[in-house]
């Protein structure tokens, strides 16, 4: 069975996108790059929410042609041109997109199906309302959350309307010298 695993930069104070849904304040780097690296080459399956898609459509199918690419730029566009994409979304309903399978109804067995599947992880990069939308249904397996030394004070929030307690241990936490901390924590079922 799959795993649906969760990358999310979080500011500490549970925000992953500021009031517009800026994201100004999330720190990357070649270390968190090289780091989050494992992830998508455990994962033949990106899942996204429609916004998420959009931006990551825009940039990562040509991100390897330009010419000062970085080797993260290479290595993750392979990787998102290879990998199937799924979309949660209501407004594409009916689209058909290349490599691309849109999920607007019963998302939470669509999902589930897609678990049961064969084959690596489903990856889900951002997308907070996709995240929260599984998050209800209790789907997620692994949390990896990128802790940004910042506090918002108000935004786009990470955990919205959780009906119901779910339990989480953590699997393990690195340290960054940037001050970005990455907890992963696996959902105990």
């Amino acid at each position: 069975m799959r795993k649906l695993i969760l990358s999310m930069h979080v500011s500490l104070d549970g925000f992953v996108g500021g009031p517009k849904g800026e994201l100004d304040w999330v720190h990357v780097d070649k270390d968190i790059f090289n780091y989050t690296g494992a992830l998508t080459t455990e994962a033949d399956i990106a899942l996204y929410g429609r916004v998420t898609y959009d931006m990551m459509e825009a940039y990562w199918p040509t991100a390897a042609n330009k010419p000062d690419a970085s080797p993260h730029d290479i290595q993750h566009s392979d990787w998102y041109n290879k990998t199937e994409k799924v979309v949660i979304s209501k407004s594409l309903k009916g689209k058909t997109l290349s490599n691309t399978r849109i999920i607007s109804d019963n998302i939470a067995e669509e999902v589930s199906h897609l678990k049961e599947g064969t084959g690596k992880n489903i990856l889900i990069f951002g997308s907070p309302s996709a995240a929260q939308t599984l998050m209800l249904e209790n789907l997620i397996d692994d949390y990896w959350l990128f802790v940004n030394p910042v506090l918002l004070g108000q935004g786009i929030p990470l955990f919205k309307n959780i009906k119901e307690k779910i339990k989480l241990k953590l699997a393990f936490e690195h340290a960054f010298s940037s001050g970005v901390v990455c907890l992963h924590y696996q959902t105990i079922h």
